[in-house]
């Protein structure tokens, strides 16, 4: 899953699951049983005129720092996301590694430079970067340093916390490559198809109850989220109301418990795709204690979509929307 504040927030609470994985609402939408559709197909989709850098320019990185990028020749995006908003603005030809989780086909085949999610400083240094492009989530601290030290221009961007997010996220990736007029082009483009989108969400009287759970059958992961998950504002968007954070969770994410999930009375699961893989499909979901019992588990109305873009708030983030939006209201009047 993405290097992000997502990321960040599980590293710790993961440990926590893996201790406690011994213990054990009105005219909702539903999707059809076992979806597995996949936000969009994996691929990015390029700007139509492919930007060429204007150099040198120097920026604010989000870590308080000025940095002057002199080069886009070489670039390693440290995220998915940011890989994803490197190659739509038409540099994905300059990009020379990936980060784990940039899954998309023109990053496919690029060398790989996290260990889990962690930074390989040995592996960056060794492609010889122009441009290391960081989200202030990513780590380890020392391996940032590291790169830096090496003399590699660094810029990190601000995580990725909610919809409001994608625009400024795209300029300053656009910023630091030279390329600010393409980055308000694909801004541009990213708020009309999201409003677009926005447009076709049906008026309902009563906002459907989704839950968001994060879970890893092969680890015995299973994760509700909460207030700080990255879902929330996705959800909303969606016309829906994350059933977690309006349950009063504050955290990011807490280990499930049948206590938690019946006071956040899902309609509905939205889970990652590889995650309802994990556990059997929507079989093994339900058989996660307390999923049952929940008005969504009682229906089988699961919310599936690709980990590679759920919470990426990227260019490809009003496909996400489209993809949820079609669950939940696909068999609805």
């Amino acid at each position: 899953m993405r290097r992000t504040r997502l990321a960040g927030a599980l590293t710790a609470v993961i440990a926590l699951a893996l201790t406690a994985a011994g213990c054990g609402g009105g005219d909702a939408p539903k999707a059809a049983p076992g979806a597995m559709a996949a936000a969009a197909p994996d691929r990015v989709e390029p700007l139509p005129s492919p930007a060429s850098p204007r150099l040198p320019v120097t920026v604010a990185s989000a870590d308080g720092r000025k940095v002057t990028v002199g080069s886009a020749d070489r670039i390693v995006p440290l995220s998915g996301s940011l890989s994803e908003i490197v190659f739509t603005l038409g540099l994905g030809d300059r990009v020379v590694a990936r980060d784990v989780t940039a899954t998309f086909e023109q990053a496919a085949e690029l060398p790989v430079v996290t260990r889990a999610h962690d930074v390989s400083a040995e592996s960056v240094l060794s492609l010889r970067p122009t441009l290391v492009l960081a989200e202030s989530t990513t780590g380890p601290a020392e391996a940032i340093a590291q790169i830096r030290d090496a003399g590699v221009p660094l810029v990190v961007v601000p995580a990725a916390e909610d919809l409001d997010d994608v625009g400024s996220r795209i300029d300053d990736v656009a910023a630091a490559l030279g390329v600010p007029a393409a980055g308000t082009e694909l801004r541009e483009r990213t708020a009309e198809r999201l409003d677009a989108v926005r447009q076709k969400i049906p008026a309902r009287a009563e906002k459907p109850r989704v839950a968001f759970l994060y879970v890893r059958g092969s680890a015995a992961v299973y994760l509700l989220g909460g207030a700080g998950s990255g879902a929330s504002s996705l959800l909303e968007a969606a016309g829906a109301v994350d059933a977690g954070k309006e349950s009063g969770l504050t955290k990011d994410f807490t280990p499930v418990t049948s206590e938690a999930l019946a006071a956040a009375a899902p309609d509905a699961i939205l889970v990652m795709t590889k995650g309802l893989q994990s556990v059997g499909g929507v079989d093994g979901l339900v058989r996660i204690p307390g999923v049952a019992e929940t008005p969504a588990g009682a229906d089988r109305r699961v919310v599936s979509v690709d980990d590679g873009v759920l919470l990426n708030y990227g260019p490809r983030t009003d496909q996400v929307l489209a993809s949820l939006v079609d669950q939940l209201y696909r068999d609805t009047p």
